[in-house]
């Protein structure tokens, strides 16, 4: 589980799971053209998610777990801090107006 008040006071974005796989190729040679290829998806889909203009998707994950041995949960966990952090920061006036239920209620 995610302390979305950690979330709240961090001032610096996560890192995405883009950057974690650039470094990844980086430290290992491996060209995103070898990448695609061995995840069976298009050039165009590693370069996006890369880049950030792509966010990392499920069947993404499974295929980038399976392929570097270390699971889906990595990629989607990365995703979800980057998500959690930037809804807490672009709605953070927003979400302070929410009430919550009382706990009796909320159960």
């Amino acid at each position: 589980m995610i302390d979305v008040s950690r979330f709240k006071q961090r001032k610096r974005r996560p890192s995405t799971p883009g950057e974690v796989l650039a470094d990844i190729l980086e430290t290992n040679a491996i060209t995103q053209t070898e990448l695609a290829r061995r995840l069976k998806v298009s050039r165009r889909m590693v370069s996006q998610i890369i880049h950030g203009r792509r966010p990392m998707s499920v069947d993404l994950a499974v295929r980038l777990g399976t392929v570097f041995g270390n699971g889906p949960e990595l990629w989607l966990n990365l995703q979800q801090a980057v998500d959690l952090w930037d809804a807490l920061h672009t709605r953070s006036r927003e979400y302070e107006t929410l009430k919550p239920f009382a706990k009796s209620q909320a159960a």
